[in-house]
């Protein structure tokens, strides 16, 4: 039964999630190099948790194989993301991002046997009018480049989050993060030579940290990352799946309110903007009442015959 302490917690997970944007901004160096730096000290504390929890590491070297190619993909997903918020802005890039949930209502079924359901589709085509009014009158590049990588991260997340789903049920959590974070390190590092040489000015990485990059560092790797996501594993034990879901949409919410106390966004962003933003984040949180509502009658179904339904009408 869970406690008023935990849904206080829950909503601290889901402030730091949104935090997240708003630190990528405010940290110095380039996307690339952020990344690189975060997924080597995740591991590395990661892997710390695993020892000193005894907890289960190696499960073989196909698996091994798995998680670290999904790692890869997570490392581009956290390029596209702080990419997407240092060229535009953080509430543009967590619109972009909130599209996640209904990318993968979408690609689920390429992954499982599960059908799609028209409502995923009617909150979908809802969501692309939202980013039509959002682009409508848009005529700064940056602006659209951002919302274009946030989407594109958006995608990359929908696809690792379906694989994690599977794979959780027969590996402990900590473990496939250690796993993933390894991987997008090393998906960064070989990223890195090509990087520099086609997408840098100068032909070289810039690692220059600034005092304050070390303490915004400290908080995404420590407290965004590592105890975020542990965080949210164990509250998942007493909150249910539904409640986890519904809440997690507030991410966007909770990070486009900072970045408008923080970086005065809101003198930047148009009306369109706010309209199409409007309409994206009620199709985000219409989704999981909607998909909860058709469960039930499912359930419902299953337990009443058809003809018992019937008779009773």
């Amino acid at each position: 039964m869970p406690r008023l302490k935990d849904f206080l917690e829950l909503h601290f997970v889901i402030f730091l999630w949104g935090f997240t944007a708003i630190l990528g901004k405010l940290i110095t160096i380039p996307a690339v190099e952020l990344v690189a730096i975060r997924t080597i000290f995740t591991a590395l504390a990661l892997g710390m948790i695993i020892y000193k929890t005894s907890a289960p590491f190696w499960m073989g070297r196909v698996m091994a194989f798995k998680l670290i190619g999904v790692g890869f993909l997570i490392a581009a997903h956290w390029i596209l993301f702080f990419a997407a918020a240092r060229v535009s802005s953080v509430s543009i890039c967590l619109i972009g991002l909130a599209t996640s949930s209904l990318w993968t209502s979408f690609l689920e079924p390429f992954f499982t046997k599960k059908k799609i359901k028209p409502y995923e589709v009617f909150l979908a085509l809802l969501i692309i009018v939202g980013l039509y009014i959002i682009f409508r009158n848009e005529t700064d590049f940056s602006s659209i480049l951002g919302l274009t990588m946030a989407i594109g991260s958006a995608l990359l997340a929908s696809i690792f989050t379906i694989i994690n789903a599977a794979l959780v049920k027969k590996i402990p959590s900590t473990t496939i993060s250690c796993y993933e974070m390894s991987g997008a390190f090393l998906g960064t590092a070989l990223f890195l030579p090509v990087y520099a040489v086609y997408f840098t000015e100068s032909g070289q990485l810039n690692f220059n940290i600034v005092p304050m990059d070390v303490v915004y560092l400290g908080i995404l790797i420590l407290a965004c990352t590592v105890y975020a996501y542990t965080a949210g594993v164990r509250l998942m034990q007493r909150i249910s799946a539904y409640t986890m879901n519904l809440t997690v949409n507030l991410e966007p919410v909770y990070g486009i309110i900072m970045a408008i106390f923080i970086f005065n966004e809101s003198s930047q962003l148009s009306p369109e903007f706010y309209i199409g933003a409007a309409i994206i984040l009620i199709s985000v949180f219409i989704y999981p009442v909607i998909n909860s509502v058709a469960e039930r009658r499912k359930k419902l179904q299953q337990a009443f015959p058809e003809e018992v339904v019937l008779r009773k009408d």
